[in-house]
């Protein structure tokens, strides 16, 4: 089968990840001047005549998922959006699927290189042109009143920075999936908090532009747990609101979370001690709140895999026993996994559980 062409859209593939656009702006954003984050930022708020959100998409081979996400799109009930799609050098059908699409003016389709998920992500904002950018990822979905209500709380609470949403879980082939209960979301100044528990669904999130000028966007040193480390910078400085709604339907199942589990837990161990050693969280954050948060860490881990790899899980309930936080959870951990190893191996869902990675 021969390969489908791409759309008629802008294409930044074989540039390279160094690649500068027709209008000088660099793939990987550049630091403002006079600014002292070393991570890449956003254009600087919109202007008159550009829309009231952006919405960031960023698509590899996920042909199957994309019609269901952007179709989520048009539905909403809040019109003056735009959606920018980077697709992440695609082997399958996505630039086909695509197509039909870009009728609509608001939507505009670019193609890269393989850059990887943080920098196609950035190469999305620096396209985007509105004063709030929104995140979408091509096999999740919103439920058509999730921009008019998000936007209602920008309006009505100009100091928030971030804004999102609870979420439902579906299944690879989009029916519902039950979920274990959710935490209350929390308002305000959430960083000890979130550097115990990521509560903020990647989906739901709408961002104001200059925040993300302020501490810069998705840090290319992180293939995984890239929005954790997100917002770990950014609610040390701004402050988060939410619709207590489940306005977007989270697809799970067909990822590889337990097959990269070492590889995530590492990089969530990374960048929680990155933020205790570089952006200095001990200043807000307890003591016993970042050690709440390493074992919280681990205990995650261990409950989600609890019921595919039970003799795994027993460790990591052993390794959160190193800190004194949470020990009697630890220990019930443990007891039900050794429970789950004599029942013997069950489809796990790692999906199904909130975690810092």
């Amino acid at each position: 089968m021969t390969e489908e062409p791409t759309p008629p859209a802008p294409s930044l593939k074989g540039r390279g990840k160094s690649s500068r656009l027709a209008s000088g702006a660099p793939e990987t954003l550049a630091v403002l001047s006079g600014s002292s984050s070393p991570f890449p930022l956003g254009r600087g708020a919109g202007r008159v005549g550009f829309p009231a959100v952006s919405i960031v998409m960023a698509a590899k081979n996920y042909a199957r998922f994309l019609p269901e996400a952007v179709e989520s799109v048009l539905a909403q009930t809040f019109g003056d959006w735009e959606l920018v799609i980077v697709d992440d050098g695609s082997t399958d059908h996505t630039p086909a699927v695509a197509r039909p699409f870009l009728s609509d003016p608001r939507v505009r389709y670019f193609r890269s290189d393989t850059l990887g998920q943080p920098r196609a992500k950035n190469l999305g904002i620096s396209l985007s042109r509105a004063a709030l950018v929104a995140f979408l990822d091509a096999d999740d979905a919103w439920e058509p009143t999730k921009l008019e209500k998000q936007l209602a709380v920008f309006a009505e609470k100009p100091e928030v920075g971030v804004v999102f949403c609870r979420r439902t879980l579906m299944d690879e082939d989009g029916r519902p999936v039950p979920a274990k209960s959710e935490t209350q979301p929390l308002r305000g100044s959430v960083l000890p908090d979130l550097f115990t528990q990521n509560f903020v669904c990647f989906s739901s999130a709408v961002v104001r532009r200059d925040v993300l000028s302020h501490v810069g966007a998705f840090d290319p040193q992180w293939d995984l747990a890239i929005d954790y480390d997100l917002w770990l910078r950014v609610s040390k400085f701004h402050r988060f609101d939410f619709v207590d709604e489940p306005l977007v339907r989270y697809r799970t199942g067909h990822g590889n979370l337990s097959k990269k589990l070492r590889d995530r837990v590492d990089t969530a161990m990374s960048i929680m001690h990155r933020a205790e050693s570089r952006y200095a969280v001990g200043d807000t954050v307890p003591a016993e709140v970042i050690a709440d948060g390493y074992a919280s860490t681990c205990q995650t881990i261990g409950f989600v895999m609890r019921a595919a790899e039970p003799v795994t899980s027993l460790r990591w309930y052993a390794h959160a026993l190193r800190w004194p936080a949470r020990r009697v959870i630890s220990l019930k951990g443990m007891i039900a996994g050794a429970l789950a190893a004599a029942r013997g191996r069950q489809q796990g869902s790692p999906e199904n559980a909130t975690v810092n990675l």
